[in-house]
């Protein structure tokens, strides 16, 4: 029998490389999507994951490395959560209201990943061209969009000749601007953007201008 007053051992610490590198991607994002790819510095995310800029390294590369896994990971999240949605499950109409939607939601809610994004684009898209991971996920994003237009123009709803790629890239954008612009649009106009009235307003009026621009 342990004597009274003793102490039970610690218990160990279990090795997770996994949770250690999701942390590590977690943390890196914050700093990516302050600071640019230029201005984040390694050894500030160590110190955030109570890691080793050794440790980054041996799961990375690099920051390089670790700026791709970032990227990855953002895109990643939004595509997974997409393909969870049930498109193909519901009328086509209703199943782009809903991607729409879910787009001006997911956009509004992670501003990092809009900052991301505007970073990627200033480095003219040079790490992102790297990754074939998020080559797939948006490729498969698109095939999803695709079957919707397909279903919506073969049920008369939608006219024919629809690009799904240019429909992402007006449902992107409109969402985007939202949250990209809303610094400087929220001052020149004064108006809040943040708003609950304005973000339900402007979501609403977003998914009307792309049903509309689809419908026959």
């Amino acid at each position: 029998m342990k004597q009274a007053g003793q102490r039970r051992k610690a218990p160990r610490r279990i090795n997770d490389p996994e949770a250690t590198r999701r942390d590590i991607v977690e943390m890196a994002t914050r700093e990516f999507a302050e600071k640019g790819f230029s201005g984040a510095r390694v050894d500030k995310i160590a110190a955030r994951t109570r890691t080793s800029k050794r440790m980054i390294y041996y799961y990375f590369g690099g920051k390089e490395g670790l700026y791709i896994a970032v990227l990855e990971s953002a895109y990643g999240r939004i595509r997974t959560i997409e393909s969870s949605l049930d498109l193909e499950h519901q009328p086509p109409d209703e199943a782009l209201r809903r991607l729409v939607a879910f787009t001006f939601d997911y956009q509004s809610a992670h501003p990092e990943f809009i900052r991301l994004v505007m970073n990627e684009n200033i480095l003219n898209g040079v790490y992102l061209a790297r990754s074939r991971a998020i080559r797939r996920l948006n490729d498969a994003a698109i095939g999803v969009l695709r079957d919707v237009v397909a279903r919506g123009e073969k049920a008369g709803l939608f006219h024919r000749g629809i690009d799904p790629v240019s429909l992402h890239m007006s449902i992107s954008a409109l969402c985007f601007f939202n949250v990209a612009n809303r610094a400087t649009f929220s001052t020149i106009f004064r108006r809040d953007m943040t708003s609950p009235k304005a973000l339900a307003a402007r979501r609403a009026q977003i998914i009307d201008i792309v049903i509309g621009h689809v419908s026959r």
